[in-house]
């Protein structure tokens, strides 16, 4: 099985990453392990952040329709939580 390294917050110079990077592990949301594999990436971190921002944290996503998809993918990653 393949494994993508976390890239530590302390490597990051860019300060808007560097804070995704805290801000993720601080609320948990996004995801901490994802958010410091995007970082390798750091305009598809930038991007898929101001996304994930918009649509789920600024209310654009109806709280039910956020729900639906934690279920979506609970029940594909056959997540019994």
């Amino acid at each position: 099985m393949a494994h993508i390294s976390y890239v530590p917050v302390e490597q990051i110079s860019d300060a808007e990453l560097a804070g995704y990077l805290r801000h993720a592990a601080l609320h948990g949301t996004p995801r901490p392990e994802i958010q410091a594999i995007r970082a390798h990436a750091p305009e598809v971190m930038r991007t898929s952040t101001r996304t994930w921002n918009t649509a789920f944290q600024e209310g654009v996503v109806d709280h039910a329709v956020k729900e639906l998809c934690r279920v979506y993918v609970s029940k594909t990653l056959e997540c019994h939580y």
